[in-house]
């Protein structure tokens, strides 16, 4: 459709539409015209043209989330004004969604990889850089607290037992569910996934202190060795 958006019919408008019949019925390119207000003058493009040009170069709205302001405005047409309207846009969203979730600490005890995916999903898929976390528990498997045990590629020489020990006995805990994410978002264990995981087993039994589970996070997706009979 040529022409400035003002130029459409009232109907095809996204700010029209919008107060007609919801925000559920825009796209997410419509949504993104409404926070940027307004087109590009010079190249004459629409505030839609620019949303669906935002689309296109992120792949998504969370690639989109991820950028950095100067990675939004290599897009022609996106200044520093725009930029920064959809970045406050976008972590309003974040934040809304971290306020929902409940402290991890404030479950009595989770019962099932599922459930310990579906709290922590949204916290670490969205990380760049591998993080290896052990949530320790008490002798009735509540949890206690979770300690950042590393943050890299994972390997026997970053994930040493001391480091996931030493919490473990500071903390008095009992057991442990392991965790760590992969920014490629394919769960798929690797084989310093499988080598790290048996020696923290290993570990776990000579101290006394139980490794129930080891869960690799990925996009919408995760692998639990104690599911896979791996532990």
């Amino acid at each position: 459709m040529s022409g400035g958006i003002k130029c459409w019919p009232e109907a095809e408008r996204p700010r029209e539409k919008m107060m007609q019949r919801g925000p559920s019925a825009l796209s997410e390119a419509e949504l993104l015209a409404l926070i940027l207000g307004s087109g590009d003058a010079a190249s004459g493009r629409s505030a839609l043209d620019l949303g669906r040009e935002l689309i296109l170069q992120f792949k998504s709205l969370r690639g989109l989330a991820d950028a950095s302001l100067p990675e939004i405005q290599r897009v022609k047409g996106i200044g520093p004004a725009k930029a920064t309207c959809i970045l406050a846009a976008l972590d309003l969203s974040r934040r809304i969604r971290e306020k929902e979730r409940r402290p991890i600490e404030s479950f009595e005890r989770f019962t099932s990889a599922a459930q310990v995916f579906e709290h922590l999903n949204h916290e670490y898929r969205d990380r760049h850089t591998e993080q290896f976390v052990a949530l320790l528990l008490d002798g009735k498997n509540r949890i206690i607290s979770r300690a950042l045990i590393s943050e890299g590629s994972l390997n026997q020489s970053i994930v040493h037992p001391r480091e996931v020990f030493n919490a473990a006995v500071r903390q008095s805990a009992a057991a442990m569910i392991l965790l760590h994410n992969h920014p490629s978002g394919d769960p798929t264990p690797s084989p310093e996934d499988l080598a790290v995981t048996r020696l923290l087993c290993e570990a776990g039994q000579i101290m006394g202190i139980r490794v129930l589970d080891h869960i690799v996070i990925g996009e919408n997706a995760y692998y639990s060795f104690a599911d896979n009979g791996q532990i």
